[in-house]
């Protein structure tokens, strides 16, 4: 069950929200009474409520925004508790001051905005002598093991524990929690008013990632990357899932640069089936497999996890044939690759895969990036030439691929290639899919270049991942339609 945390100023307008909330299939409302403006009207808020409520009053000090005495405000939960709301939030300092009574059910809280400290377990311990119906333990989340700490704190508890962590580290927790016994989670109304660090709305908890049918038996999959608040992979993913009706969850984690085995050693507690990797994660992704494709070996990359059913990791690298196949529909019926003269933008994980393949294809490839010593490295290592950046408008080519990030949202007025450098009979190849048309493309369409987004490798190299991780095809031109409507004009978020 997701509980959905509603704070305003105005009476009017939180009753509004629940109506809107119960229409939308909420079964459980957080009414965050410090919010409200004025002294609140606790009656006009539960008469004829339309789902059951949480009533939650939060101090400043625990981030809340209670702007009278602490009497009154234990007044007011007193008063809750009497006209017999469904659930009472308290703070494991005042539960034990403030008495059972009725049908109330009491959440005792502690939350810890800084950290998640070593001693959870004396802390549930402790709340566990407050008389609690539930116990919930909300703290920040520094790392990934941060949230597995968490969640085996909520399945070791024999009282039921709303245990999750804040912030973006935190995100595998809200949305795993129930799998491991918590009675519910939290989401807020909408994007544009989170009640804590790392909370998602509503609809994306109910509709991308399906938490109510995340349960004991759902299998686990994720990207890993650091950022990772952008990745479209969980949409693609999630979607692809609910078409086939496969049990399994697709979740974003987000992975700090330097800490990426240990990372995974402590996310091994999860049962996480697979991962997609990205940057900047891809060669140690490569590292971290037991066994490794043939193709991952020679690019010194690897953008796909996935675990065998004895148990052993497996590292591939999709990007490769999906970039190549992207490239081919690009030239259409009969278009080959070889003795095609092409030019690399950028030196990373992308770039790596793409040189490689389009080597294997039979081209001639120069490797152009900002930082020309990367360039040269890469040139060297698999047997190409490369350009200094400032040079890379020189000649001529057949073919122009962009493996940087320029002219990703949000900074999507710039592009790492002139106008004026671009030939009339170029095939333009940009690797971003968020926008699908960059300004990169757009100008060479202007100037009547042939051109292929980054959405066509990406959809086909997540297809593939999807048959690593299910066994199963799925329909590439479903797939196609799931990001469009995503990354419309009118919506870049992921």
């Amino acid at each position: 069950m997701i509980c959905v945390s509603i704070g305003r100023t105005r009476h009017k307008m939180m009753i509004l929200e629940q109506r809107a909330l119960a229409e939308q299939g909420a079964e459980l409302v957080e009414l965050r009474l410090d919010y409200l403006s004025r002294i609140p009207d606790l009656n006009r808020l539960i008469h004829e409520r339309p789902t059951p409520v949480v009533v939650t009053c939060r101090r400043k000090q625990d981030r809340g925004r209670w702007r009278w005495d602490e009497d009154a405000r234990q007044k007011l939960l007193r008063t809750a508790i009497v006209s017999e709301v469904d659930y009472i939030d308290l703070e494991d300092d005042i539960a034990g001051a403030i008495p059972r009574f009725g049908k109330t059910k009491r959440i005792v809280s502690h939350h810890n905005f800084d950290e998640t400290p070593d001693d959870l377990e004396s802390r549930h311990a402790k709340m566990a002598k407050l008389d609690p119906d539930i116990i919930k333990i909300v703290t920040m989340a520094n790392s990934p093991s941060d949230c597995v700490r968490m969640l085996q704190l909520v399945a070791e508890s024999e009282i039921p524990t709303l245990g999750f962590c804040m912030g973006e580290f935190g995100l595998p927790s809200r949305l795993l929690c129930g799998k491991y016994g918590a009675p519910f989670t939290y989401a807020t109304f909408d994007g544009e008013r989170v009640m804590a660090p790392g909370q998602l709305p509503f609809s994306a908890m109910k509709n991308l990632y399906r938490y109510d049918h995340i349960s004991e038996s759902t299998e686990v999959f994720a990207v890993l990357g650091d950022p990772i608040g952008h990745s479209l992979s969980p949409l693609l993913h999630n979607r692809a899932f609910q078409h086939h009706d496969i049990d399994a969850v697709y979740l974003p984690i987000r992975i700090p640069r330097d800490s990426f085995d240990e990372s995974l050693n402590a996310l091994n507690w999860l049962g996480i089936r697979g991962y997609s990797v990205t940057i900047p994660h891809k060669s140690a992704a490569r590292n971290y497999a037991h066994e490794q494709d043939d193709s991952v070996s020679k690019i010194g990359a690897a953008n796909t996890l996935y675990k065998s059913a004895d148990g052993v990791w497996h590292a591939t690298n999709t990007d490769c044939e999906a970039a190549i196949e992207s490239v081919r529909q690009g030239l259409g019926e009969g278009g080959t690759l070889k003795g095609k003269n092409c030019i690399v933008l950028g030196a990373g994980g992308a770039a790596r895969a793409i040189v490689y393949g389009l080597l294997n294809a039979g081209a001639f490839v120069t490797i152009a990036n900002r930082t020309n010593s990367k360039a040269e490295q890469l040139a060297s290592e698999l047997g190409c030439q490369f350009i200094r950046w400032e040079h890379r408008g020189k000649d001529f080519r057949d073919i122009l691929i962009n493996c940087t990030p320029v002219g990703m949202y949000p900074e999507m007025d710039n592009t790492p290639f002139p106008q004026n450098w671009l030939g009339e009979h170029t095939l333009v190849f940009d690797t971003i899919y968020n926008p699908e048309n960059t300004l990169l493309i757009k100008e060479a369409r202007e100037r009547g270049c042939k051109t292929v987004s980054g959405l066509e490798m990406f959809i086909r190299q997540a297809a593939s991942q999807f048959e690593r991780f299910t066994g199963l095809t799925p329909d590439l031109e479903q797939l196609r339609m799931t990001v469009r409507k995503t990354i419309s004009p009118v919506n870049y978020e992921s």
